[in-house]
């Protein structure tokens, strides 16, 4: 390697040009006077001293100010080569993190002009549910992710479906754990897991040749406003044709709206129930477990439905002390906010 490349790759290293002409002359002499470098580097004496105190900052070299004169020895490449390995190795973690940062940044939405693409992208969103979806979908489209929909219901997810743009009843069997219909075209909506999702015009699923836009999202405050939308808004319109059977009996779920699906089913089928509830107080934020008999539930799924604003789906068990009320995460209308809920016979 010439001394220009040389150069080159130890400026890489943030030395400027006077620190490598000193550092290759300390290299070339292992160890000398102060006065020798400035005469070989063609700097002054009191400039390689300030050099030299920069250089030993940062492990190329050692100053010897215990002696007289001053000498300053090159340290050992090896030496060198290690502490700048290890370096990079310490600042590998803070750069990781600010990268997959920045990622996860400009992955939060990305747009999509193809009919094809986004029927891709919801299936693929549906095949990765673990708990919850809701979906609205134009019922021309329904058989290109009738599969996964079915599939998603069979691993448990809870999956609230509105068939679209309906001229004739449907094949719905299966694919959700309620299913609604409506006349009317309207926008498909997609959230998974309350946290990425699917939003598209009618017109661009409908037709092949529609100039519109979709938009996939993965944003954790995005996609409960659009459930809040989809259950507000669209869920009211449209009739239901379709409920799955109940799930067997122990059910535990971390999902309180399925928790509070299956209990409705479960009520309605004539099934006593009794739940335990792992979560915290809404009053004061403790820690608490109850368990009793479920005698009530306030729900917009199924009808006839009776909660008193969409997003509200909650429990009523009868305890020893009396009955409390039990809602989901971000509960504070009831009086304890569930992580974890069993269900079981009583």
């Amino acid at each position: 390697m010439d001394d220009r490349t040389l150069s080159d790759l130890l400026r890489r290293f943030g030395l400027s040009d006077k620190e490598i002409d000193t550092y290759l002359t300390l290299l070339e002499h292992g160890e000398a006077k102060a006065s020798t470098v400035a005469d070989a580097a063609g700097v002054s004496k009191r400039y390689v001293y300030s050099v030299s105190e920069s250089l030993a900052d940062r492990g190329f070299v050692e100053v010897h100010d215990h002696v007289v004169p001053t000498t300053i020895r090159a340290n050992p490449p090896d030496e060198v080569i290690d502490r700048l390995r290890s370096d990079v190795d310490s600042i590998r973690p803070a750069l990781e993190e600010r990268f997959s940062r920045v990622e996860r940044e400009t992955e939060q939405f990305e747009v999509v002009k193809s009919r094809v693409t986004v029927i891709k992208r919801i299936r693929s969103l549906v095949d990765d549910a673990e708990s919850e979806l809701t979906l609205s979908i134009p019922a021309k489209r329904l058989p290109e992710i009738r599969d996964s929909l079915v599939a998603a219901v069979e691993r448990g997810v809870l999956v609230l479906l509105v068939v679209s743009d309906v001229d004739e009843p449907p094949d719905v069997d299966g694919v959700a754990s309620v299913v609604r219909t409506w006349s009317e075209a309207m926008p498909t909506l997609l959230t998974v897991d309350s946290d990425v999702g699917v939003i598209a015009p009618p017109e661009l699923l409908r037709r092949s040749d529609s100039d519109r836009q979709a938009i996939v999202f993965a944003q954790e405050q995005l996609a409960p406003v659009i459930v809040g939308s989809f259950l507000g808004n669209y869920w009211p319109a449209a009739a239901e044709v379709a409920t799955v059977e109940p799930a067997a009996l122990p059910v535990e779920y971390e999902n309180f709206r399925q928790t509070v699906f299956q209990a409705t089913v479960h009520l309605r089928s004539g099934t006593t129930l009794t739940a335990t509830v792992a979560g915290r107080s809404t009053a004061d934020e403790t820690e608490t477990e109850v368990t009793g008999r479920v005698v009530g539930v306030k729900q917009g799924m199924v009808e006839p439905t009776n909660n008193e604003f969409p997003v509200q789906h909650s429990l009523a068990i009868e305890t020893a002390d009396g009955t409390v009320t039990v809602g989901g995460k971000g509960a504070f209308v009831e009086d304890i906010e569930a992580d974890l809920v069993r269900l079981d016979a009583e």
